[in-house]
């Protein structure tokens, strides 16, 4: 199912947000959203994929009118997990430049201009960091989250794939033509879609960069740290064997680790 509120003109920015039952956290992210919309040159487009939420997330969603913003909302009539939305979402988009990021907007709108320098210096993906000398963490995870952070990223970089801090920072900017070249081919549903996304893109000798960005921690996190860390790791293994797969089907080996 999809509502789209209509507008006309050239769309710069495409903003997707996948949601699940955030109908409270989006009506601040929405005013973010549109204020950062007016000051754009050109219109803004926000897909809010709402992954089979039980809330009013959609109609929040769908109200929200700002001017120099067009607004989409995308449903998924079951939950089908962040990884599914955001390729729903990127799939459909419409910009010039595809910014994929969290509901509660950790890290803040304006830091996607530091992204997109990097888009403008030919670079085909650039992803925020939590890990880099110039990121800022105000306030940071707990200590615990950080350690199992970093130890989720040791294993991603011997399973999948090397050369990367922080995969998993929800804020990411895609040029057109990259989008479309992970996304259509991306298969995890769950949240480890973050360690295939940037596996394509180094598998298909796209440039990426890794921008150091300012970033919250939000206490009311969806993340299970012990459950989820788990089935992530599963996932990597998955990724991999996957990856693998096509390369023997294509005959190109990649570079899949």
């Amino acid at each position: 199912m999809t509502t789209e509120t209509p507008g006309v003109g050239w769309v710069g920015f495409s903003i997707i947000i996948p949601a699940f039952d955030e109908s409270k956290r989006l009506p601040g992210t929405l005013r973010s959203v549109a204020a950062f919309a007016k000051a754009q040159s050109s219109i803004v487009e926000l897909i809010i994929v709402d992954d089979g939420s039980t809330d009013e997330t959609a109609g929040v969603a769908a109200a929200c009118a700002a001017e120099n913003l067009r607004v989409r909302v995308l449903r998924n009539e079951i939950n089908r997990g962040k990884g599914f939305s955001v390729r729903r979402g990127m799939l459909e988009a419409s910009g010039e430049v595809l910014l994929m990021c969290d509901a509660d907007l950790s890290t803040p709108l304006n830091e996607i201009h530091k992204l997109q320098r990097f888009l403008n210096e030919g670079f085909d993906v650039a992803i925020g960091s939590r890990e880099m000398p110039d990121s800022r963490l105000d306030p940071p995870q707990p200590k615990y989250r950080r350690w199992m952070g970093g130890i989720f990223a040791v294993m991603r970089s011997l399973i999948l794939v090397r050369g990367f801090v922080d995969s998993q920072c929800g804020f990411k900017l895609f040029t057109r033509r990259a989008a479309r070249m992970i996304f259509e081919k991306l298969k995890t549903d769950g949240y480890a879609f973050d360690c295939e996304v940037l596996a394509r893109a180094v598998r298909l000798q796209l440039r990426v960069r890794e921008v150091g960005v300012n970033w919250r921690n939000d206490p009311d996190s969806r993340i299970r740290p012990v459950r989820d860390s788990i089935r992530m790791l599963a996932s990597l293994l998955t990724i991999r064997r996957q990856l693998r797969r096509e390369s023997r089907q294509t005959g190109d080996p990649g570079n899949t680790s």
